[in-house]
């Protein structure tokens, strides 16, 4: 007579070539068993699942008698088959495992809740086969031991495969209807129905954030991917800034820099100043100490330029946003948050007109001496005090005083004199903006 296959996976018919013999529970053999109580042994799964995992109770009745149902009679078909031939039910039974895990993952359903509905099914079988079984089964009881968890191992992976793939397809989707709704703020068409599809509602104004992100040293690190640091940079500053924020923002961010709208609770009042606002006006320091906790969280300096603006006319405070940054960036501004009002002369000085060139012209004749201009630059900044720019340039106050005297000389420009002071200022913000790249 035939024996059972030796101990081990009795799957693995490739290895194993001995003959199979169906496990026999209570004298009558399991797989019948499980076949000809498989519609009632379905629903009695589908009860115990209601019962003992409470969030399958959020799913709607037809799809609970429906669906659910008829999945769980075809896993108890899949495993008679594996019962029947001691081999693993066909591929196309896992890949529908992997399928209703996806769709659970997209209802909403918790993954652990999903795991534990494949344990409690192959529990409801395991007592549903046993109940009748005599006291000379134990051998049989043993194989069919080995089968339930052979079984319960391969939907559990394909369970888990599955519900990932349905997170990332959701995610996929999400993410989708969050960039639309991005580029029909931008675009200035209007946003509603974008705002329902990524399953939120227009609030009533937007703090427009242009970012410019310096490199995290691990980009330039030998042996380092670059591109593996780089996403790492953005995905630890995007995650802190949700969190400080305490908004879902929306967000377009290269490693370099970018955009990004955070919702207000309520509308800016945009008559006087778009980067101002009577609602934003208290958040604008919370705004910037999220923006430096998110700063320190990815490890690099991040430098922005802010405005406000109601929906319908985010596109214009994207592009003063962006000037903003572009000042703040030309005129070495630190890092942090910066609105127009933080770079007000330097913003005016550097728009385009007849007076921006002719100033720049002010300062030509030092083109050709670096060190002049840069002394300049230095004097300005540390409020024309000698001993501070020669420190900060590492020279003797002689030496300072020496470069002032000829910056003098060669421009009719005199640091030690106030009226020339403003005239000074002005040309070191034309000749900046003149040497500028164009704003994107």
């Amino acid at each position: 007579m035939p024996t059972n296959r030796p101990a081990g996976s009795p799957t693995d018919a490739a290895d194993h070539p001995t003959p199979w013999r169906v496990p026999v529970i209570g004298g009558l053999p399991a797989d019948q068993r499980l076949l000809g109580g498989a519609r009632e042994l379905a629903t009695g799964v589908v009860a115990v699942l209601l019962d003992r995992v409470p969030v399958y109770r959020r799913l709607p009745r037809e799809q609970l008698t429906g669906e659910l149902t008829r999945d769980t009679e075809r896993r108890i078909r899949a495993l008679a088959h594996t019962v029947r031939t001691g081999l693993p039910a066909p591929a196309e039974e896992f890949t529908a495992v992997r399928e209703a895990a996806a769709r659970r993952a997209e209802e909403g359903l918790p993954l652990d809740a999903v795991l534990l509905a494949h344990h409690l099914g192959l529990e409801v079988c395991w007592e549903f086969l046993t109940r009748d079984a005599h006291a000379g089964d134990a051998a049989d009881l043993l194989l069919l031991n080995r089968l339930l968890l052979d079984q319960l191992r391969r939907a559990a992976t394909a369970a888990g495969a599955g519900y990932l793939d349905g997170q990332r397809s959701a995610g996929d989707r999400r993410s989708t209807a969050r960039q639309s709704l991005l580029t029909a703020l931008l675009a200035g068409t209007p946003a509603e129905e974008a705002a329902t599809r990524a399953g939120t509602e227009l609030p009533p104004g937007y703090a427009v954030l242009c970012l410019s992100l310096a490199d995290h040293p691990d980009e330039h690190s030998p042996g380092v991917d670059p591109g593996i640091a780089a996403r790492r940079k953005l995905r630890r500053f995007g995650a802190e800034l949700d969190h400080q924020a305490r908004q879902s923002a929306l967000t377009a961010l290269t490693p370099s820099g970018g955009l990004v709208l955070v919702p207000l609770d309520a509308p800016p009042d945009l008559s006087a100043d778009p980067s101002r606002g009577v609602a934003s006006e208290g958040m604008w320091p919370q705004l910037a100490a999220a923006l430096a906790a998110a700063a320190r969280a990815a490890g690099v300096p991040v430098l922005a330029g802010a405005a406000t603006a109601v929906p319908a006319e985010v596109p214009g405070a994207a592009a003063l946003a962006y000037e903003v940054l572009d000042v703040a960036r030309a005129f070495g501004r630190p890092p942090g948050l910066h609105r127009l009002d933080d770079v007000l002369l330097e913003y005016q000085l550097t728009r385009p007109s007849r007076a921006r060139s002719r100033l720049a012209a002010l300062l030509e004749p030092l083109a050709d001496g670096g060190e002049l201009l840069t002394t300049l630059r230095t004097h300005l900044a540390g409020g024309l005090n000698r001993r501070h720019t020669a420190s900060a340039l590492h020279l003797h106050p002689n030496t300072v005083d020496y470069r002032l005297r000829r910056i003098a000389v060669l421009t009719g420009l005199d640091p030690a004199r106030p009226a020339d002071v403003l005239r000074i200022a002005a040309a070191i913000a034309a000749r900046t903006a003149e040497a500028a790249p164009p704003a994107r």
